[in-house]
């Protein structure tokens, strides 16, 4: 494997989406517009045929990733690979906050009371830090945890060796680490205080040193 052209899709809209909660480990079911979500998704990529797919393994993902593979006209992966690698970070003892309290308890000790203000003047890789701090438990990711976790899904795609110079892989993935990843390899190319859209495509080549973004949220 050379390079690989990796289309990430946001999985669709989830209750705890609409109710405005922490949702990473834990999980919540698609809503009406979710389904819809995962279905325009699948019709955005219908022509691209795939050699691989993966997902967290989230319901709300794989429900997402079998949707897209369903509509897929080359029909050449029928399922997907579910892995935690790509999982949402783990928010620890605020799964299930409300995402503006939670982010209020992690920032506010360091004069940035919201998520927009922590990213801001510090990073989301920092947000991960001091939700990690603010935990009672400190069970929540720190930013390194996160990406030892997060890494290991990209060599998990490299070792792949049914892959082939540019061919097309899907990985079904979420919001924060959407904004994670393209903090880290796109810098400062992106306006990273609005989260994605449920249901968007990015698209980023993976070599075996490195990983690039060619469009993001689309």
């Amino acid at each position: 494997m050379t390079k690989v052209n990796v289309y990430v899709v946001r999985h669709g809209q989830t209750y705890y989406n609409i109710y405005n909660k922490l949702q990473g480990w834990s999980n919540s079911p698609l809503t009406e517009k979710g389904i819809e979500d995962a279905n325009t998704a699948g019709q955005k990529l219908a022509n691209l045929s795939f050699a691989a797919a993966y997902c967290s393994d989230t319901t709300r993902a794989q429900q997402t990733v079998q949707t897209i593979l369903n509509l897929n006209e080359s029909g050449s992966v029928k399922k997907a690979q579910s892995t935690p690698f790509f999982r949402e970070e783990f928010y620890g003892y605020y799964e299930g906050t409300n995402m503006d309290e939670a982010w209020y308890v992690a920032g506010a000790p360091h004069g940035v009371p919201t998520f927009k203000e922590i990213v801001a003047k510090y990073s989301i890789g920092k947000a991960k830090d001091f939700l990690k701090e603010a935990d009672p438990f400190h069970d929540a990711e720190n930013n390194d945890e996160y990406w030892q976790r997060l890494n290991q899904g990209f060599q998990l795609i490299r070792a792949n060796k049914q892959l082939h110079d540019n061919d097309n892989v899907l990985l079904i993935s979420h919001g924060n680490t959407l904004l994670s990843m393209m903090e880290r390899f796109a810098g400062d190319k992106y306006d990273l205080s609005v989260r994605p859209d449920n249901g968007s495509v990015t698209k980023m080549i993976l070599t075996g040193q490195d990983v690039k973004v060619e469009y993001y949220n689309h």
